[in-house]
């Protein structure tokens, strides 16, 4: 049982996902179900990247889901670029998709808290602002398993080809197998990675309004099918009150 995560920018611009584009990828979801998944959902939209998120309860069925997702990416895209950067032989790997695999507790429900990356000029340091999160959670009581989409070399997608490490927009999931555990799970990884210079937590589907050399990064959280975006849950919960 695994959960498999796309991370793209499709977007026709450096800094937002237009609503067209959104509502056209979320009505094609269905495709990647007929493939064999078990959920499928967009999960994350950060400046302009977007994540698509499924859950496959059948191993064998990763590199037909892995290729529909890709198709659906396809179909809606209005940039070519990362999806141009994904090359068939290792060689032609480029700046593409930010996968990742995660292998799930199957008996529990796939509940997970993922992490979703935007640079705007802050591409040399985003990478140590997404392990700051993963070590984070590494460890934690209910996280089974936590995994992300960095890579030091060349990373096979299965079922769509290569990436290299020039993508760097990254993806961060942490399945948790105790649904009350989510909230301290997701507020250790977002502490770590607001600790980092220049880096802010948006609410999902929100343009990169930042100043250039900065990341920004959504947070969401998968239960029990549902998706919730817990930016404005931790914003309220950061608020110091006044006198």
């Amino acid at each position: 049982m695994k959960m498999l995560c796309h991370g793209i920018d499709i977007s026709d611009n450096d800094v937002s996902c237009s609503d067209s584009l959104i509502q056209n990828v979320e009505n094609s979801l269905y495709k990647i179900k007929e493939a064999g998944a078990s959920q499928a959902l967009l999960s994350n939209v950060t400046g302009d990247d977007i994540v698509i998120t499924a859950i496959v309860e059948d191993d064998n069925l990763v590199e037909i889901v892995n290729k529909s997702i890709f198709n659906v990416l396809k179909e809606n895209a209005l940039g070519f670029d990362d999806l141009n950067g994904v090359g068939l032989k290792r060689e032609d790997a480029g700046e593409g998709i930010s996968y990742v695999e995660l292998d799930l507790n199957p008996n529990f429900y796939p509940d997970a808290v993922i992490l979703s990356f935007d640079t705007y000029c802050g591409e040399y340091f985003v990478e140590n602002v997404a392990k700051s999160a993963v070590k984070a959670a590494t460890g934690m009581t209910d996280v089974y398993n936590i995994a992300s989409s960095l890579v030091d070399g060349i990373k096979q997608i299965p079922g769509v080809g290569y990436v290299s490490n020039q993508t760097d927009d990254p993806v961060i999931v942490a399945n948790v197998t105790n649904v009350e555990q989510i909230g301290v799970v997701a507020g250790a990884m977002i502490g770590a990675v607001l600790g980092n210079k220049n880096t802010y937590l948006v609410k999902r589907h929100t343009p990169i309004n930042v100043i250039p050399g900065s990341v920004i990064f959504s947070a969401t959280a998968i239960m029990n099918g549902n998706l919730i975006d817990l930016a404005e849950y931790f914003s309220f919960r950061s608020q110091i009150l006044s006198k």
